[in-house]
């Protein structure tokens, strides 16, 4: 019985980190069929829901929210005994960033670190919750926003300006109809309920935002980018994603953007005093562009 709750809880974990039932069954080498149950099973055991399941993809419930970090930490914490118990002089760096960051940026250019800091055995964390850094176990993060965080130390990774995206339909709406017609009837895609992207755009491009019953949460960027494209809304995004847009499957809406949004890397206080975290820094400051 137990055995099986630990599991389940772990199979918990993935879910949140990955978004999908899909994604997190790739990433334990199961069926999705197998990931929902234990996910059921989990949730019968617990007596509440522990996720809300989307056309595509899932987000976590509030009390699957408020589970979610004690139960990274026991399991980091655990993972992290094993992993000094066997590897003793290893030195294990943990970077948190968006999956939308990691496949579209980073992952890239990954081997060249690699290749120069061969004794520092890299852990790259899905980090579903952006203000999360201790409780997830992150060493370093990089942040996507405004850099208006005051919880953590911040240094600019680079600039890269935020706008509207949407389908073919929504393009066509707002060629149409105008602008400011158009997304009062639009729903608008967030990655959590406090986020200020949204109306930090209206304004930049001087529309009234009204109140929406209508906006959908979606915490995992690579989620949204897959909801616009299938027309669940639209969404602010950036230069990366640059293939989606040359090859139509997503269009941008507006010449407005917000030209103050970009990448941050994030450290809690004192992070920075650790040598492979300075080196990690030096590194990815490297690739950025100017």
């Amino acid at each position: 019985m137990r055995s099986r709750y630990y599991e389940n809880l772990r199979t918990f974990c993935v879910v949140a980190r990955h978004g999908s039932f899909s994604a997190a069954a790739e990433a334990l080498h199961l069926t999705k069929g197998a990931v929902s149950h234990q996910i059921r099973q989990l949730e019968e055991e617990l007596g509440f829901v522990l996720f809300h399941r989307l056309p595509r993809g899932v987000t976590l419930s509030a009390e699957g929210q408020a589970l979610l970090s004690p139960s990274l930490v026991a399991f980091q914490t655990v993972e992290r005994a094993i992993d000094g118990l066997r590897e003793q002089d290893a030195r294990s760096l943990t970077i948190g960033c968006s999956t939308y960051f990691a496949s579209r940026w980073l992952s890239p250019r990954l081997m060249t670190f690699l290749s120069a800091q061969p004794k520092i055995r890299l852990r790259v964390q899905p980090l579903i919750d952006q203000l999360a850094l201790r409780s997830e176990g992150i060493d370093l993060a990089i942040r996507w926003g405004n850099g208006r965080w005051t919880d953590v130390e911040l240094e600019p990774l680079f600039a890269c300006p935020a706008w509207p995206t949407g389908d073919a339909a929504a393009l066509k709406a707002v060629q149409g109809r105008g602008l400011a017609a158009a997304f009062d009837d639009f729903t608008l895609l967030r990655d959590r309920d406090d986020s200020r992207a949204w109306s930090d755009w209206f304004a930049a491009a001087g529309l009234k935002m009204r109140a929406r019953p209508d906006t959908l949460i979606i915490p995992d960027p690579n989620v949204r980018v897959q909801a616009v494209i299938d027309g669940q809304g639209v969404a602010l995004n950036d230069a990366l994603l640059v293939s989606e847009l040359s090859a139509g499957r997503l269009h941008r809406l507006s010449g407005y953007e917000l030209s103050d949004y970009g990448y941050f890397l994030a450290y809690a206080p004192g992070a920075a005093d650790n040598p492979d975290v300075q080196a990690f820094r030096d590194w990815i400051r490297g690739q950025a562009p100017r």
